[in-house]
């Protein structure tokens, strides 16, 4: 039974995706197209919204500018482009149907001939991943030593505005990084397997990439790097961001809370009271020699301001370094040095 024509709801409208009257011809067509994918183009817009509403610009731009696919679309409205229309007599059908590849960046590239037309206001390259830091307080180590092995997603998939094509949940990794890497910055350079659409935009095949990120000094555990869009390609589906979680190491000398370093010193029960030099070898290299005139008694802590980890927002401004101590007390003090500490200490 052939297609009957119907009427088209608004969230499946490509002329009101685009923004255009039914009697456009092709050139306002790849003029709204234009203007639109500028508008909502990942370099310029990374939201979600954004994301999806430049796959529907670009499902749009691809029907309304074939004539045979934008002829069926003006018949028989979505169901009938995308489920195929049987053949009559004089009409040789349209079996198979359509269904968009669901690439927009290759829709956008084919368009614009390759050119990447951001290349003057961005100093960034196609996919650059998006930022977001830590809150101060988030927990600074993970339970889990995922790596690059271990990955989860999250729950729920999310529609395109023409309810066809969906993106995956993000695809999660955890990025190990030491407290030096975390203080003094570092670039890491991480290799990811991803399935890519192949010329007939239906099968896949599998590639190797190497995302690159540039781990800023400060960052806290619990930061997110993400790459939008990097992850499988396949027919009709936005590709899954991948997210890398930042995960803390612990170090063998010194703690982490938010900006602050935490060094734990030994000393004996008599520097504890008579006063001690403190070496220091920081996260950088140097070696600092803290004197410590004060008494120390349990709960004392001794703080150097402008020593802790770097604030991520300004990385020439540091947190501090809070020493705490662990007090060794004498397993056995003969009686001239029992009469000795009781004359130099008072009795109460």
């Amino acid at each position: 039974m052939a297609a009957t024509a119907q009427i088209q709801s608004p969230s499946s409208d490509y002329y009101k995706v685009l923004g255009i009257d039914r009697s456009a011809d092709d050139a306002t067509v790849k003029q709204a197209y234009r203007r639109m994918a500028l508008k909502y183009h990942p370099e310029k817009n990374l939201t979600k919204e954004a994301i999806h509403q430049f796959m529907a610009i670009g499902e749009a731009y691809d029907v309304l500018t074939d004539s045979r696919r934008r002829a069926i679309y003006d018949q028989y409205g979505p169901n009938g482009l995308k489920n195929g229309v049987a053949a009559r007599e004089g009409f040789d059908g349209y079996p198979g149907g359509y269904q968009y590849h669901g690439c927009p960046d290759e829709t956008f590239s084919q368009f614009f001939g390759g050119k990447n037309p951001f290349a003057d206001f961005f100093a960034v390259h196609t996919g650059a991943p998006a930022i977001t830091e830590a809150p101060a307080g988030a927990p600074a180590f993970g339970a889990k030593f995922g790596g690059l092995h271990g990955m989860s997603r999250t729950a729920g998939e999310t529609s395109s505005p023409l309810n066809g094509p969906i993106q995956d949940a993000p695809v999660e990794h955890d990025l190990m990084l030491t407290l030096e890497e975390l203080y003094l910055g570092t670039v890491k350079k991480l290799k990811i397997t991803r399935r890519v659409l192949n010329d007939d935009n239906t099968t896949t095949s599998a590639t190797e990439k190497v995302l690159t990120i540039d781990v800023r000094r400060g960052w806290r555990a619990g930061t997110r790097v993400t790459f939008p869009q990097e992850g499988d390609q396949g027919p009709n589906k936005i590709p899954a961001d991948i997210v890398f979680i930042v995960k803390e190491m612990p170090h063998a000398f010194f703690q982490r809370d938010g900006n602050d370093l935490i060094y734990t010193a030994n000393i004996s029960l008599s520097k504890a009271l008579t006063g001690s030099i403190i070496e220091i070898q920081t996260l950088d290299g140097r070696l600092l020699k803290i004197p410590v005139n004060e008494t120390v008694h349990p709960d004392y802590v001794k703080e150097l301001q402008n020593e802790g980890m770097p604030l991520s927002k300004d990385a020439d401004k540091r947190g501090r370094l809070l020493i705490k101590f662990i007090i060794t007390f004498p397993t056995y003090l003969n009686e001239d040095q029992k009469k000795l500490v009781r004359a130099a200490l008072p009795s109460s």
